[in-house]
């Protein structure tokens, strides 16, 4: 409690600065927070001149990388892994449009963010630390994925229908899309459906990685019904399918990757009215994962690892204005299976089968409620107060994994309820020149289902078995936040810093008296409990228009994370830089990139680690759109890696070397 109160003076009485934040326009629900970052998607065909556009058909991760905050852990070339703030998954909520979706793979192989694509999204909303709680719990912060949905329009229709193509030489990766949008005074959907087939990639030693193929497929509908000019229904289905998915950084790669999501809501929205909007959503979600080792040589035992989650679930936001305020309440609930097993086949045909439940059945319940209040004190200075309150039930249904769990905690009970308080509190001061924001934020989070339920999980990070702990404490996190952005003219300066105390940090411990389960493993790990932990995260942004064609935009990060005593946590970036020129002229725009990284040298050999050497790479790119008659059409291309640098970022798993040189195509057909 001293740690925290010392803290916590030290945020009250201290002032840092921090970069400026994308200004996009944000959707009604969300706050006017200054914590975030939107990372724009939107329609190709009103967003060319987005400097975010480098490549168009991009898969969802390469925007995600673009982001200060947003680090991406690789395992191959399909489905990275987001990270938040240095903290990974388990710390963080990804949601899609507010949905809670899990993953159903014990390794992470299938990200949230895996089961959609840019044909399906306007944007991405990050949120930094507790200014992501208004969805779910988080410690980290969260990541939004907002679906792109079409507007009604006072026309007596329209239809919009598009065809993109893609190529990329260094994988051969080919990219397919379709969409055909219709809109009316009362009524729109739009449709998409992307296909991507990507080879093995190769390095800058021009050395091919093996089993880093790909081939996925996604289709989207997305409709809305105007019952009046205040109200309206929306209904949206997502059917997401990869195959043939290799990851080079692990000892089995996936056969099947399938998510069907779907929901429908009702919207409300009355601007001259005190409760000026509702929005009440019911959707479900069914997501299935199998990991596939049958084309891997040399595999000692032969593994079927499938894995299941379901979930459905609810929210109803709401939005009040009176006087001064702006309160913004949301309540929501889930309701999560995750289930996952493991069969092995002896090579002696004669041996029984193993089999073990890796996620024993575990069925969560969620409900919480979130309010925020933004007070505007005075033309330079507002306030804004949040809080969720979460309630969470666990429990196994399967008697099997129960037992099996018992064998180390023996008395341990079928189900465990849990309570997660969180808040923040931030101060907002604007000046000609200025604006100035520091906040305070406290939040909890219960252990996942693998931190808490997991039965043999390896790793391949660090050549552990792991086995959750379901008695572990809930992890808390005390954290301070402040900003400075200074604008004149054409000249931006901003500086960000995020400081985050962590108590009972679950991370895994070395247990000497279990055995591994995987053949030559280093031993077994039991998720514990760290006291205390410190993470810190800066970064310094630029940005100069020179001429109205031509602006510089870089941006430097720097990030720490170590326990208290002194051991480095894994998965720290070390300093890194991004520098953007982009020219823009007409319809023409083109952009030169250097992007790079220190060397890691606070890396973590107890968790698998060790020294990542630094890299520059530099990427150019040009695009040009021109019009057909009403239609447009679109062609960029460009050339990332250019000197086909060999090099492997901090985060890439068992160090696995990113992609060399690499040309791409991208062509855009929009018929209007």
């Amino acid at each position: 409690m001293k740690h925290y109160i010392i803290l916590l003076l030290l945020g009250l009485v201290s002032l840092t600065i921090q970069s400026q934040e994308n200004n996009e326009k944000k959707d009604t629900i969300e706050t006017h927070t200054f914590l975030n970052e939107v990372i724009v998607i939107g329609k190709r065909d009103n967003k060319i001149n987005n400097k975010k556009y480098t490549k168009p058909l991009a898969n969802l991760d390469d925007f995600l990388e673009k982001s200060a905050k947003i680090n991406m852990i690789k395992r191959g070339n399909y489905a990275w892994e987001p990270t938040l703030n240095n903290m990974i998954s388990d710390r963080i909520n990804v949601t899609i449009d507010g949905m809670q979706i899990f993953g159903a793979c014990t390794d992470k192989m299938d990200p949230i963010t895996s089961y959609v694509d840019i044909s399906n999204l306007e944007k991405v909303a990050v949120y930094s630390g507790q200014h992501g709680a208004e969805n779910n719990q988080t410690i980290g912060g969260s990541i939004d994925l907002k679906l792109d949905k079409n507007s009604f329009t006072n026309e007596f229709k329209k239809v919009v229908t598009g065809i993109d193509l893609g190529y990329e030489s260094n994988s051969n990766t080919k990219v397919i899309g379709v969409e055909a949008n219709y809109s009316s005074k009362n009524f729109y959907v739009n449709t998409d459906f992307i296909n991507r087939n990507a080879d093995n990639y190769v390095d800058g030693n021009n050395n091919e990685v093996l089993f880093s193929q790909y081939s996925k497929y996604n289709f989207s509908t997305i409709a809305g019904y105007k019952i009046s000019n205040k109200e309206k229904l929306g209904a949206t289905f997502i059917f997401d399918k990869a195959t043939n998915i290799g990851y080079p950084a692990l000892t089995m790669d996936v056969s099947l990757a399938k998510a069907t999501i779907a929901s429908i809501n009702y919207e409300y929205e009355n601007n001259n009215a005190p409760l000026n909007y509702i929005d009440a959503k019911l959707y479900a979600n069914s997501i299935k994962h199998v990991m596939d080792d049958t084309k891997r040589p040399n595999v000692s035992i032969h593994m079927d690892m499938p894995g299941w989650s379901d979930t459905y679930g609810f929210y109803v936001k709401s939005q009040l204005k009176k006087n001064k305020h702006q309160l913004s309440v949301n309540l929501n609930g889930h309701y999560n299976k995750s289930l996952a097993e493991m069969t092995m086949y002896p090579a002696n045909s004669n041996e029984k089968l193993m089999f073990m439940l890796t996620w024993p059945d575990v069925r969560t319940l969620y409900s919480g409620l979130f309010i925020s209040d933004d007070i505007t004190l005075n033309n330079q200075t507002s306030i804004q107060l949040s809080t969720r309150l979460g309630y969470q039930n666990n429990k196994i249904a399967s008697n099997f994994g129960l037992g099996s769990l018992q064998i180390f905690y023996p008395n341990l009970p079928p189900s465990k309820n849990r309570f997660l308080p969180s808040f923040s509190a931030q101060i907002i001061n604007k000046t000609q020149l200025f604006t100035v924001t520091t906040s305070l934020g406290y939040g909890e989070r219960a252990p996942s289902v693998s931190e808490g339920y997991g039965n043999y999980l390896y790793n391949s990070f660090d050549n552990f078995d792991y086995i959750g702990n379901p008695n572990l404490k809930n992890e808390k996190s005390l954290e301070f936040n402040s900003k400075i952005d200074y604008k004149n003219n054409d000249l931006t300066i901003g500086f960000e810093n995020s400081l985050f105390y962590i108590s009972d940090y679950i991370i895994g411990v070395i247990n000497p008296n279990i055995k591994p389960m995987v053949i030559g493993a280093d031993g077994v790990k039991v998720y514990s409990s760290l006291n205390n932990v410190l993470q810190f995260n800066s970064s310094l942004n630029l940005n100069y228009q020179f001429t109205k064609e031509l602006t510089f935009d870089g941006t430097v990060t720097y990030n720490y994370g170590k326990e208290i005593k002194g051991e480095n946590l894994p998965l720290i970036s070390p300093v890194t830089y991004n520098v953007n020129i982009d020219f823009t002229k007409n319809l023409f725009t083109s952009t030169f990139e250097i992007l790079g990284a220190g060397t890691q040298h606070n890396f973590s050999k107890n968790y698998g680690e060790d020294k990542t050497k630094s890299y520059t790479i530099f990427n150019i790119d040009a695009g040009y759109k021109f019009y057909i008659n009403n239609d447009s059409f679109i062609i960029k291309s460009g050339v990332e890696n250019i000197f086909n640098t060999y090099y492997s970022t901090y985060s890439d798993w068992q160090n696995i070397p990113r992609m060399g040189r690499n040309i791409f195509v991208n062509l855009s057909y929009i018929l209007k």
